[in-house]
C-alpha cells in the first residue's frame, strides 16, 4: 500500500510540474501557444518610389514620383536581416510569414532598408541607399490565426 502511495505523490508531482511549467514553454515560444494554440503571421506592406525623399519638386509644384519597380527591400532588426522582398511593377513590396519576435518589431529595433541602390531607377539620383521605419498598423483575428500588420513608412537616405 505504501508502494502505491508512493506512486499517487509522484504522478502528483509530476502533473503539478506540469501545470508549471507549461506556461513558461507558451512565453518561450510566442504565437505557438503549444500544439492547438494560437498562431502569429507577420506582414508588412509598403510602396518604394523613385525619389530621395518620396515627393517630386517640378516648378514649384510637388507631384508623386514615380514607383521603384524590382528594388529589393530587407527588414532588418538590431542589424540582421530577418527577411526581403522586391518591388512589382507599382512599387509596392509585401512581405508575408516573416519568423521574427513581435515584441522586437514594435520596439523600434526594426527597419525596412532598400538595398538597391536609388540610380537604378533614376540615373539622375544618387547612388545611394534608403531606410525607413517598420510601424504596426493592426492585427486580425481569424480562425485560430493572429495576422499582425505592419506597413513601411516614408524611406529617407542612410546618414552615416
Amino acid at each position: 500500500m505504501a508502494m502505491l502511495k508512493n506512486k499517487n505523490m509522484a504522478f502528483s508531482l509530476i502533473l503539478m510540474c506540469l501545470v508549471v511549467v507549461s506556461p513558461m514553454a507558451n512565453a518561450q515560444l510566442p504565437g505557438l501557444g503549444g500544439i492547438l494554440g494560437l498562431l502569429n503571421i507577420v506582414r508588412i506592406d509598403g510602396l518604394v518610389s523613385c525619389s530621395l525623399n518620396g515627393s517630386v519638386s517640378t516648378s514649384n509644384a510637388t507631384s508623386l514620383p514615380p514607383p521603384f519597380p524590382n528594388a529589393t527591400v530587407a527588414i532588418q532588426c538590431l542589424g540582421q536581416t530577418v527577411g526581403t522582398g522586391t518591388t512589382n511593377t507599382a512599387g509596392i513590396v509585401s512581405l508575408n510569414g516573416l519568423l521574427t519576435s513581435i515584441p522586437l518589431l514594435l520596439s523600434n529595433g526594426c527597419r525596412a532598408v532598400l538595398t538597391t541602390p536609388l540610380s537604378s531607377c533614376n540615373a539622375s539620383l544618387p547612388n545611394v541607399n534608403l531606410t525607413a521605419p517598420i510601424t504596426l498598423v493592426g492585427t486580425t483575428f481569424n480562425e485560430g490565426i493572429n495576422i499582425i500588420t505592419f506597413i513601411i513608412g516614408a524611406f529617407n537616405r542612410i546618414l552615416a
